[in-house]
């Protein structure tokens, strides 16, 4: 089957996390920013306690945003990130995790807000390019902002270049694309995800139950992957030093997946 591009999903949200550990370390904000000391502009239009959001609480799920996109093709009237800030939050920033795709459109708006370009320009010479992943594209928003947290049009080959560059450390051909710091600290410090539920199933799974900085935490082989909906993976494998990559269209729990992954691939890692 001819390896097209199509839509990575929620494997767009890593890409989106990468992006802002290149811009931290280009000193164009800080992981502990405030939200609003990028998107100051909708200061007065925020619900109570937004203030207090950070940067890395949009990277882990944990800011307290409850919104979700009412349109399933994101197509939101208005500008989506005021109508994300003014919606009352479920819970105090940084406590308690709850996965929506509003925390990395947040971040996508705060890399063009920061570094005067839109995610998916910023990602090209510093990482696109790179990699030898030309003109892709990534689904927009009505403003014309990437939507960050998913969209993005890539080829698995294309995926696994990704993985491949996150599990040697940010590097790629010799060439430092992410700083290893910022790889390092995308698994050091997950949340507890709770009950978290994988597409599809009706019982929580153990490969659910860490999330880090836009990645998910495996349990086993302390292996870590991108992951989107339908069973889009990208697994890497520090002990082994290999990367499992999937693209698929499954709609049952994509956990099955990952089972499967290590009962038929990870013994012949060795």
């Amino acid at each position: 089957m001819a390896d097209i591009r199509r839509d990575v999903f929620s494997i767009s949200k890593t890409f989106t996390s990468v992006a802002v550990g290149i811009a931290q370390a280009e000193n164009l904000l800080d992981i502990n920013d405030g939200v609003l000391s990028h998107l100051g502009h909708l200061s007065p239009v925020t619900a109570h306690g937004i203030d207090a959001i950070t940067i890395r609480d949009l990277l882990t799920m944990s800011s307290g945003i409850v919104f979700r996109w009412d349109d399933p093709d994101a197509d939101h009237p208005g500008d989506a990130a005021r109508d994300i800030l003014a919606t009352p939050l479920g819970t105090e920033p940084g406590t308690t995790f709850a996965y929506r795709g509003a925390n990395t459109y947040l971040l996508s708006r705060i890399i063009n807000a920061c570094s005067g370009q839109d995610l998916r320009d910023f990602l090209l010479s510093r990482l696109f390019a790179p990699l030898g992943i030309q003109n892709p594209q990534w689904h927009r928003c009505p403003l014309g902002y990437a939507l960050g947290a998913t969209g993005l049009q890539l080829r698995t080959e294309e995926i696994a270049r990704l993985g491949r560059t996150l599990l040697d450390q940010g590097r790629f051909n010799d060439q430092q694309l992410i700083p290893a710091e910022y790889v390092d600290a995308m698994i050091s410090d997950p949340v507890p995800t709770g009950e978290h539920l994988a597409t599809g199933a009706t019982e929580p799974h153990p490969e659910n139950s860490r999330y880090g900085r836009h990645v998910w935490l495996c349990e086993r082989d302390a292996a870590w992957r991108m992951d989107g909906i339908y069973g889009q993976f990208s697994v890497m494998f520090p002990r082994q030093h290999a990367c499992v990559t999937v693209a698929s269209h499954y709609e049952r729990p994509t956990t099955d997946i990952l089972d499967a992954i290590w009962s038929d691939m990870v013994p012949a890692l060795g």
